[in-house]
């Protein structure tokens, strides 16, 4: 088989797609094709339009990789034609008519809840105090304090969009468990995964794993392109 090129990264909620550098970085040394999709978190919908415009200008297959909410985007952008496999990286993986609001909507007793601030005018931020914690513990304090003070505020539209027809039903998919995330929960993680039919690989880390982790990352991306 040949190794697909196109690799298409996705990023999740709080965050801009600058955090993928490190893998971008790993995989361009390989001879990928590396494209980042900056989406403005305001809609899943219009989240998935914006990744698919990405998919539409490829000059072949690709691999999509989605981060947290990036995984609700790219379970409802998947299907694209140009996708031939997908890797879920400490990411939600809804299935039909659920969101990411419906995943999160019953935490189980005992486990950490996301420090999200309430709404102000439709937008979601993380308490700056409790960043690091929460979504970036195995980073370097000034790293993790820069992505608190420059975190991306996320549409509560974002949270409610429903995916019509998951691309894993169609896809084969990988997942990447980080093991120490205190957004997503781990036995989470891996109900969404198992569901999926996704091969797992489970990694000591934070949520923000793809930055403290790109060789990981990278190398889980690598094994869905071949």
């Amino acid at each position: 088989m040949t190794t697909i090129r196109n690799i298409v990264l996705v990023h999740g909620g709080f965050v801009d797609g600058s955090g993928w550098q490190g893998v971008y970085d790993e995989l361009t040394r390989d001879g990928f094709r590396v494209y980042i999709v900056q989406n403005p978190t305001l809609s899943l919908e219009d989240d998935a339009a914006v990744t698919r415009r990405v998919l539409d200008r490829l000059d072949g297959p690709a691999v999509l990789i989605g981060h947290s909410y990036g995984g609700a985007v790219i379970s409802e952008a998947g299907t694209h034609p140009n996708v031939t496999s997908l890797v879920y990286i400490a990411a939600f993986a809804p299935d039909q008519n659920e969101s990411v609001g419906t995943l999160t909507a019953a935490p189980p007793p005992g486990v950490p809840v996301p420090p999200i601030l309430l709404p102000r005018e439709g937008f979601l931020l993380l308490d700056r105090d409790k960043f690091a914690a929460s979504f970036a513990a195995d980073l370097p304090d000034q790293v993790a304090t820069f992505m608190a003070d420059s975190q991306v505020p996320w549409g509560v539209h974002a949270l409610d969009g429903l995916v019509t027809e998951p691309a894993w039903r169609h896809r084969p998919s990988w997942y990447l468990v980080a093991t120490q995330d205190r957004m997503i929960p781990p036995p989470a993680q891996r109900m969404m995964a198992a569901r999926a039919g996704a091969k797992v690989v489970e990694v000591i880390g934070s949520h923000a794993v793809y930055v403290s982790q790109p060789a990981a990352v990278a190398h889980l991306i690598r094994e869905a392109a071949a």
